[in-house]
């Protein structure tokens, strides 16, 4: 009896390891493979991509995969994918029956979880195994496994996001994009017939006679899809008529330098070689726009020696960036500067600080728009500001001190007001470049004795643009993306600024005052048109003529542009007037 007890206890532990061999015997994770690094914009069309680190273009997995792909796949694949558990016993059967009688295999009779199971084993060896008994045994026991960890949608997933689609092409998403130039959600019923047929024989979209036979076998399922009353017959001539994509399609490339800053930062705090996906709030037919316009206007730009621009829109009520260029064109070659997203430079603020301090100073009852001030000579301890002309206007009123941007009234409402309060505001507003301390600023600070990025300058105005409309106004983004969803760590914070240092009637007489700036070219004769765009604006000119600025808003948006030389380089004539007010009002005309 204790000997039974004993062969029995024995038995019940084998029995055990192997139902625990069995249900930890997927790897976890399933697939170790890296991903490339993706950006979408708001409505998941692909701006900008990155190669995976093994050289391979590798999306994300999908969450949803195109219907007409499914029914395509399952009809070629596993027809009665769900309707087993991972292993198709009357396929197997047939299977079985004819690789006896032909002493040979001919059918492997795999499902669509049985072949995630082998590409999940590729993916952990790197190498494609030889097919054995023994590793389709292996194979049929973690397929059950897995049926039992994943539903049907996500081994579908799975499987579209990790099959082969020819060369270092991989998954559905970067094979639609590469082959077809769209979205997977976008394909007809003819390309989801040839990517459900191609990872049988990924090398036959290659040009020869191979892929005569790809057609044929597309056309083959196209006819079984109609017959299954997928569609009608004319539609499945005009299917069968649609010819194999004879090339491979470049990536879009929108927002080069907004990826490149998302994997160097990602990288930074996280350690990690991969974003994933980023679904960002950028309008993807905005930015192709901008992006055209930007490029051209880099252009004329070059006659002048300016080298490099960057510019940024903002939708006032959502808060979130539209468009993005980080600079006037891409480029990996240190030399060019053009790899480098200026948006993110701290660079001298020349003027573009000055409706700030009119706004706060307004806020706190020490300045009203009609009060004068004077522009005299004046000399503070050995620092003598000066005008931009060199001219002197004796008294103006507050708000046309601001308009023309005179240095000699902001110094003095800055003296008035105070350094440190006024530097205690712009770090209260999100400004974060501000590295010393506020007496080592000193008076300059009002007249680019600072430095500021495009993006949160851009952002400050935006601020007040929320506040005049009783919006609250928002933190400055962290990551540039602001993304909508991500993968990534660090995605967008929507905290609010305390407002209770700026009101609404301040921000909007700010507002009121800069509609008065003098526009560029044709745009100075806005007054005379009624349909003419209200644009608050103001331009900003660094010491040594350096840096080129361009800040306006309107209810809906704001744009911030700036340009000048990543190196640093002076240019004489290099104004924010000239150089880069021209562009931002460019902008403002592809907006609606």
């Amino acid at each position: 009896m204790p000997v039974k007890r004993l062969f029995s206890a024995f038995s019940a532990v084998v029995i055990i390891i192997l139902i625990s061999s069995w249900w930890y015997s997927l790897p976890q994770p399933l697939f170790s493979t890296p991903y490339s690094s993706i950006l979408l914009d708001r409505d998941n069309q692909l701006l900008e991509a990155r190669i995976a680190r093994d050289e391979q273009w590798r999306f994300p997995p999908s969450e949803t995969l195109p219907s007409s792909y499914i029914k395509a796949l399952l009809l070629f694949e596993d027809k009665r994918f769900y309707n087993h558990s991972g292993v198709d016993w009357l396929a197997l059967g047939r299977a079985t029956v004819q690789n006896i009688k032909a002493q040979k295999i001919v059918s492997g009779a795999s499902t669509i979880t049985m072949q995630v199971i082998r590409l999940a084993r590729t993916s952990q060896t790197g190498n494609i195994e030889k097919r054995t008994l023994t590793k389709k045994l292996i194979e049929t026991l973690q397929a059950l496994r897995l049926e039992f960890s994943y539903n049907k949608q996500q081994i579908l997933n799975l499987y579209a996001s990790h099959a082969p689609f020819g060369g270092n092409v991989v998954g559905i998403s970067a094979a639609s994009w590469r082959y077809f130039g769209r979205a997977p959600q976008s394909l007809s019923w003819a390309e989801s017939a040839l990517l459900a047929v191609l990872p049988n024989r990924p090398n036959y979209l290659r040009p020869g006679k191979n892929q005569q036979k790809l057609k044929q076998k597309r056309d083959r399922l196209l006819t079984r899809l109609q017959q299954a009353g997928e569609f009608d017959q004319l539609q499945l001539t005009l299917a069968q008529s649609e010819p194999l994509p004879d090339k491979i399609l470049a990536f879009p490339k929108r927002a080069p330098h907004l990826l490149e800053t998302l994997i160097s930062r990602t990288n930074k705090e996280s350690n990690k070689n991969k974003i994933g996906l980023i679904k960002t709030s950028l309008d993807g037919n905005l930015q192709a726009q901008v992006q055209s316009v930007v490029n051209n206007y880099a252009q004329r730009l070059l006659s002048a020696q300016i080298t490099h621009l960057a510019a940024v829109i903002l939708d006032n009520k959502s808060g979130l960036p539209v468009a993005y260029i980080g600079n006037s064109g891409f480029s990996h070659s240190p030399y060019s500067g053009k790899g480098i997203d200026l948006l993110h430079r701290p660079r001298s603020t020349g003027s573009i600080l000055k409706p700030l301090l009119y706004a706060t100073m307004l806020q706190q009852g020490e300045i009203t728009p009609l009060q004068l001030v004077e522009d005299i000579p004046i000399k503070f301890k050995g620092y003598q500001p000066e005008n931009y002309g060199l001219k002197f206007r004796g008294v103006v009123p507050a708000k046309q001190a601001l308009a023309q941007s005179l240095n000699i009234p902001a110094v003095n409402m800055l003296k008035q007001y105070g350094i440190k309060p006024f530097y205690d505001f712009l770090e209260s507003r999100g400004m974060s470049t501000l590295h010393r301390n506020a007496d080592d600023y000193g008076l300059p600070l009002i007249l680019g004795g600072a430095e500021g990025t495009l993006w949160e300058m851009t952002h400050l105005y935006m601020q007040l643009a929320r506040v005049a409309q009783s919006l609250p106004a928002q933190a400055i983004s962290r990551l540039p993306a602001l993304a909508v969803k991500s993968e990534i760590e660090g995605e967008r914070e929507d905290n609010e600024l305390n407002t209770s240092n700026l009101g609404a009637g301040a921000a909007w007489l700010t507002l009121n005052a800069l509609l008065e700036v003098g526009r560029p070219g044709n745009e100075s004769r806005w007054r005379q048109f009624s349909n003419s765009r209200k644009v608050a604006w103001k331009t900003g000119t660094s010491y040594g003529f350096r840096d080129g600025w361009a800040i306006g808003t309107t209810a809906e948006y704001t744009i911030g542009v700036w340009t000048g030389n990543a190196e640093g380089g002076g240019i004489p004539g290099l104004t924010g007037t000239q150089a880069a007010a021209p562009l931002l009002f460019e902008l403002f005309n592809l907006l609606p």
